[in-house]
């Protein structure tokens, strides 16, 4: 399964709400080219991923799976 990275959400949500990204840097209180980086190496800390949510009016939810009840196995 090919999942979205943490970027590409994050313009999907842009897009869709019509902000750029330079808009979403002042949001921030970041500069255009730190969040651009940010974007381009997909590199995020987990606090970056919540102020993002915050200033995007969006929730951000992490969950852990217990692969037991998924059926799946990593072999960890």
């Amino acid at each position: 399964m090919n999942e979205l990275t943490i970027s590409e959400k994050i313009k999907i949500l842009l897009k869709r709400q019509g902000i750029t990204a330079k808009e979403l840097a002042a949001r921030l209180g970041t500069t255009p080219q730190n969040l651009q980086n940010k974007l381009t190496r997909d590199n995020f800390k987990f606090n970056d991923i919540v102020d993002i949510a915050a200033a995007l009016g969006v929730k951000f939810v992490y969950d852990f799976v217990d692969d037991e009840k998924t059926g799946s196995n990593s072999g960890t």
